[in-house]
Protein backbone atom coordinates (compact mmCIF):
# COMPACT_ATOMS: atom_id res chain seq x y z
CA UNK A 1 0.00 0.00 0.00
CA UNK A 2 1.42 3.39 -0.98
CA UNK A 3 1.52 6.40 1.26
CA UNK A 4 -0.65 9.35 0.42
CA UNK A 5 1.02 12.62 -0.49
CA UNK A 6 1.85 14.78 2.51
CA UNK A 7 0.59 18.34 2.36
CA UNK A 8 3.46 20.57 3.44
CA UNK A 9 1.67 23.03 5.65
CA UNK A 10 1.64 23.87 9.33
CA UNK A 11 -0.27 21.25 11.33
CA UNK A 12 -2.83 23.11 13.45
CA UNK A 13 -3.83 20.16 15.62
CA UNK A 14 -1.42 20.13 18.59
CA UNK A 15 -1.43 16.38 19.23
CA UNK A 16 -1.03 15.54 15.54
CA UNK A 17 1.80 18.08 15.25
CA UNK A 18 3.61 16.62 18.28
CA UNK A 19 3.22 13.05 16.94
CA UNK A 20 4.51 14.14 13.53
CA UNK A 21 7.45 15.89 15.19
CA UNK A 22 8.40 12.73 17.11
CA UNK A 23 8.13 10.53 14.00
CA UNK A 24 10.13 12.95 11.86
CA UNK A 25 12.77 13.32 14.58
CA UNK A 26 13.13 9.54 14.78
CA UNK A 27 13.35 9.29 10.98
CA UNK A 28 15.94 12.07 10.78
CA UNK A 29 18.22 10.49 13.38
CA UNK A 30 17.87 7.11 11.65
CA UNK A 31 18.87 8.64 8.29
CA UNK A 32 21.88 10.37 9.85
CA UNK A 33 22.97 7.12 11.52
CA UNK A 34 22.65 5.27 8.19
CA UNK A 35 24.62 7.95 6.36
CA UNK A 36 27.35 7.84 8.99
CA UNK A 37 27.59 4.03 8.79
CA UNK A 38 27.25 3.59 5.02
CA UNK A 39 29.42 6.50 3.90
CA UNK A 40 31.80 6.68 6.87
CA UNK A 41 31.22 10.39 7.34
CA UNK A 42 30.99 12.25 10.61
CA UNK A 43 27.47 13.55 11.18
CA UNK A 44 25.85 15.46 13.99
CA UNK A 45 22.66 17.37 14.59
CA UNK A 46 21.27 19.87 17.06
CA UNK A 47 17.49 19.94 17.07
CA UNK A 48 15.49 22.47 19.04
CA UNK A 49 12.01 21.47 20.06
CA UNK A 50 9.07 23.53 21.26
CA UNK A 51 8.18 20.53 23.47
CA UNK A 52 11.44 20.35 25.46
CA UNK A 53 13.54 22.99 27.16
CA UNK A 54 16.89 21.48 26.09
CA UNK A 55 17.82 20.81 22.46
CA UNK A 56 18.28 17.23 21.32
CA UNK A 57 21.87 16.48 20.30
CA UNK A 58 22.69 13.59 18.01
CA UNK A 59 24.68 11.29 18.30
CA UNK A 60 25.76 12.62 21.73
CA UNK A 61 27.12 15.86 23.17
CA UNK A 62 30.65 14.38 22.98
CA UNK A 63 30.16 13.27 19.35
CA UNK A 64 28.87 16.74 18.51
CA UNK A 65 31.97 18.33 20.06
CA UNK A 66 34.25 16.04 18.01
CA UNK A 67 32.53 16.89 14.72
CA UNK A 68 32.50 20.63 15.48
CA UNK A 69 36.19 20.62 16.45
CA UNK A 70 37.03 18.87 13.15
CA UNK A 71 35.01 21.52 11.33
CA UNK A 72 36.84 24.33 13.12
CA UNK A 73 40.23 22.83 12.13
CA UNK A 74 39.43 23.21 8.41
CA UNK A 75 40.72 26.50 6.94
CA UNK A 76 38.05 29.05 6.01
CA UNK A 77 38.85 28.91 2.29
CA UNK A 78 38.49 25.13 2.27
CA UNK A 79 35.17 25.31 4.15
CA UNK A 80 33.62 27.88 1.86
CA UNK A 81 34.91 26.27 -1.35
CA UNK A 82 31.87 24.03 -1.82
CA UNK A 83 29.34 26.01 0.22
CA UNK A 84 26.48 27.67 -1.62
CA UNK A 85 23.70 29.90 -0.50
CA UNK A 86 20.37 29.74 -2.29
CA UNK A 87 21.13 32.70 -4.55
CA UNK A 88 24.42 31.33 -5.88
CA UNK A 89 22.97 27.84 -6.21
CA UNK A 90 20.07 29.10 -8.31
CA UNK A 91 22.27 31.36 -10.43
CA UNK A 92 24.60 28.41 -11.18
CA UNK A 93 21.62 26.24 -12.14
CA UNK A 94 20.18 28.97 -14.38
CA UNK A 95 23.54 29.49 -16.09
CA UNK A 96 23.88 25.75 -16.69
CA UNK A 97 20.37 25.47 -18.17
CA UNK A 98 20.90 28.52 -20.40
CA UNK A 99 24.14 27.02 -21.73
CA UNK A 100 22.33 23.75 -22.44
CA UNK A 101 19.59 25.66 -24.26
CA UNK A 102 22.13 27.57 -26.31
CA UNK A 103 23.65 24.33 -27.51
CA UNK A 104 20.51 22.28 -28.08
CA UNK A 105 17.59 24.64 -28.63
CA UNK A 106 16.47 24.41 -32.26
CA UNK A 107 13.31 25.96 -33.72
CA UNK A 108 12.55 25.34 -37.38
CA UNK A 109 16.17 24.37 -38.00
CA UNK A 110 17.62 27.47 -36.30
CA UNK A 111 19.77 27.13 -33.21
CA UNK A 112 20.03 29.66 -30.39
CA UNK A 113 22.79 31.70 -32.03
CA UNK A 114 20.97 32.00 -35.34
CA UNK A 115 17.79 33.03 -33.53
CA UNK A 116 19.76 35.64 -31.59
CA UNK A 117 21.14 37.09 -34.84
CA UNK A 118 17.66 37.21 -36.34
CA UNK A 119 16.35 38.86 -33.18
CA UNK A 120 19.04 41.58 -33.40
CA UNK A 121 18.22 42.18 -37.05
CA UNK A 122 14.50 42.41 -36.29
CA UNK A 123 15.13 44.83 -33.43
CA UNK A 124 17.19 47.03 -35.75
CA UNK A 125 14.45 46.97 -38.39
CA UNK A 126 11.77 47.83 -35.81
CA UNK A 127 13.89 50.71 -34.53
CA UNK A 128 14.29 52.03 -38.09
CA UNK A 129 10.53 51.74 -38.66
CA UNK A 130 9.82 53.60 -35.42
CA UNK A 131 12.22 56.38 -36.47
CA UNK A 132 10.53 56.65 -39.89
CA UNK A 133 7.09 56.87 -38.29
CA UNK A 134 8.30 59.57 -35.89
CA UNK A 135 9.84 61.53 -38.78
CA UNK A 136 6.61 61.31 -40.78
CA UNK A 137 4.56 62.43 -37.79
CA UNK A 138 6.75 65.53 -37.37
CA UNK A 139 6.74 66.49 -41.07
CA UNK A 140 3.94 69.05 -41.58
CA UNK A 141 1.80 68.99 -44.68
CA UNK A 142 2.61 71.89 -46.98
CA UNK A 143 -0.74 73.35 -48.07
CA UNK A 144 0.87 75.35 -50.92
CA UNK A 145 1.84 72.20 -52.81
CA UNK A 146 -1.69 70.75 -52.70
CA UNK A 147 -4.13 72.29 -55.18
CA UNK A 148 -7.19 73.90 -53.69
CA UNK A 149 -9.52 72.10 -56.08
CA UNK A 150 -8.30 68.70 -55.01
CA UNK A 151 -10.01 67.13 -52.03
CA UNK A 152 -7.24 64.59 -51.54
CA UNK A 153 -3.89 65.30 -49.93
CA UNK A 154 -0.84 63.56 -51.28
CA UNK A 155 2.19 63.06 -49.05
CA UNK A 156 5.50 61.90 -50.48
CA UNK A 157 6.96 59.01 -48.50
CA UNK A 158 10.69 58.27 -48.37
CA UNK A 159 11.75 55.26 -50.42
CA UNK A 160 11.54 52.04 -48.44
CA UNK A 161 13.11 48.71 -49.22
CA UNK A 162 11.36 45.48 -48.47
CA UNK A 163 13.39 42.47 -47.44
CA UNK A 164 11.83 39.15 -48.32
CA UNK A 165 13.55 36.25 -46.59
CA UNK A 166 14.43 33.26 -48.71
CA UNK A 167 12.66 30.06 -47.83
CA UNK A 168 15.27 27.38 -47.30
CA UNK A 169 14.38 23.87 -46.23
CA UNK A 170 16.73 22.81 -43.49
CA UNK A 171 17.27 19.44 -41.93
CA UNK A 172 19.98 20.49 -39.50
CA UNK A 173 21.77 23.54 -38.16
CA UNK A 174 24.76 22.95 -40.47
CA UNK A 175 22.67 24.28 -43.39
CA UNK A 176 22.45 27.74 -41.83
CA UNK A 177 24.53 30.17 -43.83
CA UNK A 178 25.68 33.10 -41.72
CA UNK A 179 26.49 35.45 -44.67
CA UNK A 180 22.78 35.44 -45.62
CA UNK A 181 21.99 37.33 -42.43
CA UNK A 182 25.00 39.65 -42.69
CA UNK A 183 24.28 40.66 -46.30
CA UNK A 184 20.76 41.90 -45.54
CA UNK A 185 20.30 45.64 -45.81
CA UNK A 186 19.83 46.91 -42.22
CA UNK A 187 18.14 50.16 -43.29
Amino acid sequence: MTRKKVKLAYITNDSARKATYKNRMKGLTKKMSEMSTLCRVDTCAIMYSPYKSQPKVWPSPMGLQQVLSKLEMIPEMEKSKNMLNQKTFLSQKITKVVEQLKNHWVIHGLNFWALSDINLLLNKKMSDIDKSIAALAKAPLNPQEVSSSSSLSIVALPPMTMVIPKVILRTSTEDIVQPDVNNMDPT
